[in-house]
């Protein structure tokens, strides 16, 4: 190997260890991200879910209020 001076050696390393806690950080982003969407998704469908359940309530409601008119 040739010799060269030690802040080459130094700057190589310095290199090696940027581009694993870049890589690493990348990958702890992309979970947090993923956890946060998935969230997200759960509150939607949550909301989604309590609609349907408010207009089965009505729906079932409207046929006695119709029963109830028609006497």
């Amino acid at each position: 190997m040739v010799m060269l001076p030690w802040w080459i050696y130094l700057c190589v390393i310095g290199i090696l260890v940027s581009g694993y806690m870049a890589f690493k950080t990348s990958r702890q982003d992309k979970m947090i991200d993923e956890d946060f969407i998935e969230k997200e998704g759960q509150v939607y469908l949550d909301r989604i879910e309590q609609e349907r359940q408010k207009k089965k309530a009505v729906l079932e409601q409207q046929p006695l209020q119709d029963d109830q008119s028609a006497s």
